[in-house]
């Protein structure tokens, strides 16, 4: 199986908004966002990520397949703390989990963008739970900050976020 990240570019907006419906759609079980009055999640951050600050966004390409994105932002989930990079937003479609997938775009994803970063989940996700926790601890090999439920990022639900904050 061949896993790369692959740069998106503005032209290919319209295909990263079809993968976000799918990622909303997949998050909506913990932050309960609903749907617009078209049945739609809506734009949401996204367009916050082609409008403000510094980002980097990637497809996931899994054989040629299109396999869900990775967006890092140089916005900190924690204002006033220096970082490099914050992972804005992470999504492995269903489809692909469970395979290696995941754990290849955070490895090529902080191996184009080293130095000290912060990630954001949902303590209600279970499998982001699990994975952020393996795999932040496997690549720090333990060196990293855990702070559970921070005031600093709160979800829809009002459920505050778990920030890591290490460096690689």
């Amino acid at each position: 199986m061949n896993i790369t990240l692959r740069p998106i570019h503005p032209e290919e907006k319209e295909t990263l908004r079809d993968l976000w419906e799918k990622y909303d759609y997949d998050s909506s079980e913990y932050d309960r966002s609903d749907v617009n009055e078209l049945g739609l999640y809506g734009e949401g951050t996204l367009n916050w990520y082609w409008t403000k600050g510094s980002y980097w966004a990637y497809f996931i390409v899994v054989d040629a397949k299109l396999a869900g994105f990775v967006i890092l932002t140089d916005r900190p989930v924690i204002e006033g703390t220096q970082m490099d990079s914050q992972v804005g937003e992470f999504f492995v479609m269903r489809k692909y989990r469970r395979m290696g997938v995941g754990r290849r775009a955070f490895e090529q994803a902080f191996a184009l963008h080293t130095g000290r970063h912060q990630i954001v989940r949902h303590p209600k996700n279970a499998a982001a739970v699990r994975f952020w926790d393996t795999v932040v601890n496997e690549h720090t090999k333990g060196q990293y900050t855990l702070l559970p439920s921070h005031p600093g990022f709160v979800y829809q639900d009002g459920t505050a976020g778990d920030v890591f904050i290490f460096e690689l």
